[in-house]
């Protein structure tokens, strides 16, 4: 039986705040994106791996963090540039809902503050810091964290979140992205199947198939021209190749992608694909916590033991 796994890295503008400059329309998308993704989701009954920032979850504050171990200058666009911008620094009302969608979503760990695990001047303390931070406010919520999305995909201290009970990360793609994985994929017809696996630290490693907005710009309006959006041509390709294999293709993307109506439309011919196959053929849809306690059975390892528990079922706090 194939399955399909989406992912979001659900970030506002915490995805850009390290980031000068900061690109203008991703910034601004954010929340439309976030919308239209809850939206589709809804029509199509897909559940999805929301990985939410969790500073989103904040009501407010003051900008400074004392208690928090970052880099100096880390939270000062909060302060500075954005600090009447609460619409990208908060969104409690976009969280709940995701907790109140009728779809049975996945609500996961995006870090606190979007900080790099992998980058060099992040120390074990400053990895521990954000993590002790997330899980905090998703207890405050009613939740409980079973999978992390690392920050830009730079894996690093995969020992704390075993420590801080998170059973499953995003993993890399085997696959480039942009151009050279559409190469690769439709020319080298090379597989865009992924197998998770269970690290050293006891964490399931789901590794991403298809970044869906990977190829962008002047190449893609060409493609379109002349073709088809050549991301759900390969989105379509994942889908028939985990029906037919059994396997596991796992798409993600940032509800941030989502600027124009053409990225609204591409997104609405991945599920409405996935939608087809998954009624006429065993394809199911999971979360990554799902495809964690899968792997975990079939490996013979206790889901609880390894940080995989039943999502909590209170909404909010």
């Amino acid at each position: 039986m194939g399955s399909v796994v989406i992912s979001l890295d659900a970030e506002l503008g915490w995805g850009f705040h390290d980031l000068e400059p900061a690109p203008t329309d991703r910034v601004e998308a954010g929340r439309r994106g976030w919308e239209v993704m809850l939206e589709l989701c809804a029509e199509y009954d897909v559940p999805a791996t929301w990985a939410v920032v969790g500073h989103l979850m904040l009501e407010s504050c003051d900008g400074r963090h004392a208690d928090h171990p970052a880099p100096e200058g880390w939270f000062a666009r909060e302060r500075g540039e954005w600090a009447d911008r609460e619409d990208l620094r908060f969104c409690p009302d976009l969280v709940r809902a995701i907790l109140d969608a009728d779809v049975d979503h996945e609500f996961a760990s995006h870090s606190f503050s979007h900080v790099l695990f992998g980058r060099p001047g992040t120390d074990r303390e400053l990895a521990a810091a954000e993590l002790e931070r997330s899980v905090e406010l998703a207890r405050e919520w009613g939740q409980t964290v079973d999978s992390f999305i690392y920050p830009r995909n730079d894996i690093g201290h995969r020992d704390v979140l075993a420590e801080y009970g998170i059973g499953a990360y995003r993993g890399r793609s085997p696959t480039h992205d942009g151009i050279r994985g559409l190469f690769d994929s439709t020319l080298r017809d090379r597989s865009m199947i992924v197998e998770p696996t269970v690290d050293e630290y006891g964490l399931v490693n789901v590794p991403a198939s298809l970044f869906l907005f990977g190829f962008e710009g002047p190449a893609r309006t060409v493609a379109e021209s002349v073709w088809s959006d050549p991301m759900v041509v390969l989105a379509r390709r994942g889908i028939d190749e985990a029906v037919d294999t059994d396997g596991v293709f796992h798409m993600w993307l940032h509800p941030n992608n989502l600027t124009h109506g053409r990225d609204d439309e591409r997104m609405r011919a991945v599920l409405s694909y996935l939608d087809e196959r998954r009624s006429e053929s065993e394809l199911t849809v999971e979360t990554m916590a799902d495809v964690a306690r899968r792997t975990n059975t079939v490996d013979g390892i206790d889901g609880a033991a390894s940080g995989i528990d039943s999502r909590a079922t209170a909404r909010q706090p």
